[in-house]
């Protein structure tokens, strides 16, 4: 299936690489060293803000770029911010008006905070790197969809089946992850993506190797290229040993 040897592995973070008490396994620790040892770049693509997968970065000893909060943070292997991209406040403040209209529980990430349950008096004094919506009731949920892809002013996904998370239009995983395999003199062709959330399709189908958890939601799975284990049966470190390690 491989037309190029993976050089770089992009793994999503929560339902991916982590198990459901939000802990690296050892089997995923050591599936990752060894890959790193054979000279492969692993890199954490991420809903996450930087605050909330730094210290997880630095236990694996990671020496490539991270890419956060789905692409609209891109940090080299310094450390160094090295892109950004934000969404207009005007955007952010149509939304949080359109969370009250359905009460919808919401959050967001500024350039310094994670925003839980309550938001700035002052939208405008923050730059804004994504929005949430926390949505349990379909019906609810999907008309806030609707109404957010009718605007075409986003890049919609999520990162679980009842939420909705958005980001400045074009900014996703693959974007920022074309951009780290250019900086490293590689092709997209010569990376493989693990994912599980609709915020993973892009990197998934852009990668020469696409591959969805065994949890990952059905959209993935029908992107993905091979399907590997669950985040509790070591799915990360399966597909890293099938489809880097083996090869």
């Amino acid at each position: 299936m491989l037309e190029k040897k993976i050089k770089l592995v992009a793994l999503d973070m929560d339902g991916t690489l982590l198990n459901d008490k939000h802990e690296i396994s050892d089997e995923n620790v050591k599936a990752i060293s060894e890959a790193q040892e054979k000279g492969v770049h692993v890199v954490l693509s991420t809903g996450r803000a930087l605050a909330s997968c730094k210290e997880l970065s630095k236990s694996l000893n990671l020496s490539s770029y991270l890419v956060t909060v789905n692409g609209s943070e891109v940090y080299n292997e310094k450390g160094e911010l090295i892109e950004r991209n934000a969404i207009d406040t005007e955007h952010i403040q149509m939304m949080h008006e359109l969370s009250k209209q359905h009460k919808a529980r919401i959050w967001g990430v500024t350039t310094d905070k994670v925003w839980y349950e309550g938001f700035p008096e002052d939208i405008t004094a923050h730059e804004w790197l994504k929005f949430g919506f926390e949505i349990e009731d379909d019906e609810s949920r999907n008309k806030v969809l609707d109404t957010l892809t009718k605007t075409n002013m986003f890049e919609i996904s999520n990162s679980s089946p009842t939420n909705i998370e958005v980001n400045a239009i074009g900014i996703n995983k693959a974007r920022a992850l074309r951009h780290v395999c250019e900086r490293l003199g590689i092709t997209v062709d010569e990376m493989m993506a693990v994912g599980d959330s609709l915020n993973d399709i892009a990197m998934i189908t852009e990668a020469g190797m696409g591959v969805a958890m065994g949890n990952a939601q059905e959209k993935v799975k029908e992107a993905a290229d091979w399907i590997t284990g669950t985040n509790l049966e070591h799915g990360v470190a399966q597909a890293i040993r099938r489809w880097v390690l083996e090869q």
